[in-house]
């Protein structure tokens, strides 16, 4: 690929402007199918969802205005002026539906000091509708709060907080975009002391999100797509497509600054640094397609949107690069920075004095090392043994402070245990029979002689489609054991009793508990065969492209212990609050149940990259004759550079996601940056050598009855290695294998 792209450099580099111009303008004619409720997962709810799609019932969203008074209770004239003021407001905004005093509805809080106006938002698009109509209400209900100051009146429900996460989803986004590029970009100038060797990378970067976000697009209609795998998509395709790139420019240059012609040059790092970005490519798309297994439609979006971005970064990064240096040739170093090009080390692959110093006592006394750093690793890890995941409430997910909070936490402290009811969405051949209107009344009396459910239930028939939704209010707060044990009753015991007892009829439960629970059960009936393929696969193409059995074990470990540590600061940062406000949040109890799954596909993948490329030069080294203790301080030292460019641009990107404002994004964000930050130092820096210089030759065996396996090796012939740097102190590095030694 690299030699054809360097023949055929024009056609390489107009072919892919192309193909990016295209994708993206097909994508935007086409625009997006997005995630529906009725395919989110399997379970009760979907199945909910799908009874009132097919039968064209949107359900309208909630909202509430809370009137409150620190003196004034609901039996004041003046208490009562404002909450009817408040209800003419929202109904004379033309948006509202179905708006109810609290006097008619009773409710009024115990104290007599707080009262709920309810209403439903208008509008036969359901709730992306009820978003775009809530700030009209918000503003009726402002200003009625600004003319009585004295009193509270705020709005608050489904709509208005569907609005938030809506705006803010977007803001994160932008501040994502704007601050990890030019952060990547700062990065690669001081990395490459160049302008044009550092835009390089940025550029095939941006253009490779951008046409995968085309090609989203176009196959949404097939497989539909999410807000989240937007954002996860520009996450990780602008983490990998930078790295890909640096990979191979790095290596690019540094055969140049070895003496060797241009042609050479590239040819050795298509070989090589390419070869890493194919294998690595390769494990984070095995990795992502992982998700498939778990059933969830968001999951899905998410993981074929990263693999189109994967595919695409490595695409551009073996044949477009491959062109433009061949164009380019030296003129790759134009736009030198002065200060930072005389700071910047040359390519000589050594490794610097910093990790000379390190590499040094790592080979001398690798049992002490891999002891040290198994130790600091497990220690990190620790926390996780008392990790708790759980769906976040909206308190959690949203910033310490935020308005919306507020006002949420009064409500529920006015008004406690009354969450978001349970519906039973029933279909029926007959729904207004009386056998069935019997059965909907034994529903009721069931469900309050629970005592884990009370009223008021509420019934609405839609009888030319024959469904009923029945809200069911549960006790307790909507995500503890008490809502659970009252779903588990409704779904177990009274629904069977009553509803289903009527031949041909459905009756799934749905609602915001309910949809908690199915998604934390589809949560870890997954987890086991994801994390089952995911190692599987990894280890099968770690053995295939390295032909040894050590490597291949050794990849895993290493990588589950990366992934491990990362867990451990998780659950030591967002559920004990140690640290937390170092990322503008606090402790909540808590890992968002999503996140530990999500962060170990993606780590497993991104894992590799630094793996691949550092394995492959210790391997390449000791193919050419080196002792396996020789190579492995070759290829340490030789990667070292690219490494550590590579992790603090990895580092940086997923850091700008810690920093966003909902939690599952910083949880997300701040678990991917301390899992590469891990891996790029204790592991590949003390662990990794470590352990193969303990290993010795055994890295490299392969069982007879593996020989087998396909050999993914480039199988290529260089000139010989000479080791960088001179050897530390007690290592014996031989001379450079002659041609002649040489084993390919």
């Amino acid at each position: 690929m690299g030699a054809w792209s360097a023949r055929h450099r024009k056609t390489a580099v107009f072919g892919w402007l192309l193909f990016v111009v295209l994708a993206a303008a097909l994508g935007g004619l086409h625009g997006s199918t997005e995630v529906t409720d009725a395919e989110a997962m399997p379970g009760e709810v979907t199945r909910a969802a799908k009874i009132l799609d097919e039968a064209g019932i949107t359900t309208p969203a909630g909202e509430t205005v809370l009137v409150q008074s620190a003196t004034l209770t609901a039996d004041d004239p003046a208490f009562r002026a404002v909450v009817e003021q408040a209800a003419a407001a929202v109904a004379a905004t033309g948006a509202a539906a179905d708006v109810r005093s609290p006097y008619d509805t009773q409710a009024l809080s115990a104290d007599r000091h707080s009262a709920l106006v309810q209403f439903t938002v208008k509008g036969a698009g359901g709730r992306e509708e009820a978003v775009e109509k809530v700030p009209v209400l918000l503003d009726a209900v402002a200003k009625v709060q600004a003319q009585h100051r004295d009193l509270t009146v705020e709005e608050f429900g489904e709509a208005s907080s569907g609005k938030w996460f809506e705006d803010q989803f977007a803001n994160d986004f932008k501040r994502a975009e704007w601050t990890a590029v030019p952060l990547a970009l700062g990065i690669l100038l001081i990395a490459f002391g160049a302008v044009v060797a550092a835009v390089l990378p940025v550029v095939l970067a941006i253009t490779a999100f951008v046409a995968a976000g085309g090609l989203v697009a176009l196959t949404s209609g097939v497989l539909h797509t999410s807000d989240d795998a937007s954002s996860v998509m520009l996450l990780v395709g602008l983490a990998v497509g930078v790295d890909y790139c640096l990979f191979y420019l790095r290596r690019e240059r540094e055969e140049r600054a070895a003496g060797r012609d241009a042609a050479t040059a590239l040819r050795i790092a298509a070989a090589t640094s390419g070869r890493a970005v194919l294998v690595s490519g390769v494990t984070v798309v095995v990795a992502m397609a992982g998700l498939f297994l778990t059933g969830i439609a968001d999951f899905q979006a998410m993981s074929f949107a990263t693999i189109l971005v994967v595919v695409t970064a490595v695409l551009g990064s073996l044949t477009v690069l491959p062109a433009l240096l061949s164009m380019l040739g030296d003129r790759v170093d134009k736009g030198r920075l002065p200060l930072l090009h005389r700071l910047r080390r040359p390519d000589t692959g050594n490794g610097g004095r910093l990790w000379n110093a390190l590499l040094t006592p790592v080979l001398n006394r690798p049992l002490a090392a891999t002891v040290l750093a198994g130790g600091l690793l497990l220690g990190l890890a620790a926390p996780l043994l008392t990790m708790h995941t759980a769906n976040l409430t909206f308190q959690q997910q949203l910033p310490k402070g935020n308005a919306l909070v507020a006002t949420s936490q009064r409500i529920e402290a006015a008004f406690p245990g009354s969450p978001a009811p349970a519906t039973v969405v029933v279909r029926a051949r007959a729904i207004d029979s009386p056998e069935m209107r019997a059965a909907i009344a034994d529903l009721r009396t069931r469900a309050l002689a629970t005592g884990r459910m009370h009223g008021p239930i509420q019934v609405t028939l839609h009888r030319e489609q024959n469904v009923a939704l029945i809200d069911v209010p549960l006790a307790g707060s909507g995500n503890d054991t008490a809502s659970t044990d009252a779903l588990a009753a409704l779904r177990d015991d009274v629904v069977p009793a009553t509803v289903l007892k009527v031949p041909g009829t459905e009756a799934p439960v749905t609602g915001s508990t309910a949809g908690s629970h199915d998604f934390n059960e589809q949560m870890s009936d997954s987890m086991l065969p994801v994390f089952g393929f995911v190692v599987a696969f990894a280890f099968l193409l770690m053995l295939c492209s390295f032909r040894s059995l050590g490597i291949a074990v050794t990849a895993v470990v290493l990588n589950l212990l990366s992934v491990g540590a990362a867990y451990g600061v998780l659950a030591l940062v967002f559920q004990h609050g140690v640290g937390a406000s170092l990322v503008g949040t606090a402790g909540v109890g808590a890992v968002e149940s999503w996140v530990p799954l999500f962060l170990f596909v993606i780590l497993f993948g991104l894992s590799m990259d630094y793996h691949v490329f550092v394995v492959s030069r210790i391997k390449e080294a000791h193919d050419r004759g080196l002792s396996t203790r020789a190579a492995v301080s070759y290829g340490i030292r030789s990667t070292a550079g690219v490494v550590t460019s590579a992790a603090v641009i990895m580092v940086g990107v997923f850091g700008v996601f810690g920093t966003l404002s909902m939690q599952s994004m910083k949880q997300m964000g701040v678990g991917l940056a301390v899992a590469v930050l891990v891996d790029a130092t204790v592991i590949r820096a003390v662990l990794l050598p470590a352990v193969m210089t303990l290993l010795g030759e055994r890295n490299w065996y392969l069982p007879r009855w593996l020989r087998w396996l396909p050999d993914l090796s480039h199988g290529e012939s260089f000139p010989p290695v000479t080791p960088a740097a001179p050897a530390p102190a007690g290592l014996h590095l031989p001379d450079a294998p002659s041609p002649g030694r040489a084993r390919v």
